[in-house]
């Protein structure tokens, strides 16, 4: 049974999070202001401290809801291919740009992710090791080649680099994915 008080709490923290990926989609994660989020929700900064201590606090938040989010959508396919997947990560990132570059773009200056951050992270990878194993030996090896390839086509992708190439960036994608084998 949660008070008024942790309800509150929890929905501040919510809607400050909510403001936090809009700000984010705007500048960038290095323009992150809790002040200018505090401004927004209609408090002052130092308020909104009460409820993420740093910048740091709220970017870990955010980190953490995203491999949350991604972790749902791998677990959704199951005991899959590297194939099923590759499909599952795609998905996931063109669904919020900003949320995948917030995990797997430029590093925020000064920020380092907590070791829960990277555990959920292990435990995607895991899956993937799962499938590439399924297809042969030197899993791991082959599940670390396929992820830099994956990633490297999907931040060009959302990046926009393939914009004004005769390119079809999901036909790319899964040509990609079934050299992968």
């Amino acid at each position: 049974m949660t008070t008024p008080r942790e309800r509150y709490r929890a929905q501040v923290r919510a809607e400050a999070m909510e403001k936090a990926w809009e700000q984010i989609a705007a500048s960038g994660a290095p323009g992150l202001s809790l002040n200018a989020i505090a401004k927004q929700l209609g408090m002052t900064g130092p308020a909104l401290y009460r409820y993420f201590a740093s910048r740091d606090e709220l970017i870990t938040e955010l980190i953490r809801e995203g491999y949350g989010s991604l972790e749902t959508a791998v677990a959704a396919v199951g005991e899959a291919d590297v194939a099923a997947l590759a499909g599952a990560l795609r998905a996931w990132a063109l669904a919020d740009r900003q949320r995948y570059f917030l995990m797997y773009g430029t590093p925020v200056p000064g920020y380092h992710a907590p070791e829960d951050t990277r555990e959920t992270a292990r435990r995607i990878m895991d899956r993937l090791v799962a499938a590439c194993a399924k297809a042969g030996p030197d899993a791991q090896s082959r599940a670390l080649r396929a992820w830099t390839r994956l990633h490297g086509l999907l931040s060009l992708e959302l990046a926009g680099h393939f914009s004004g190439m005769p390119v079809d960036p999901a036909a790319l994608f899964e040509s990609e994915v079934e050299s992968l084998g």
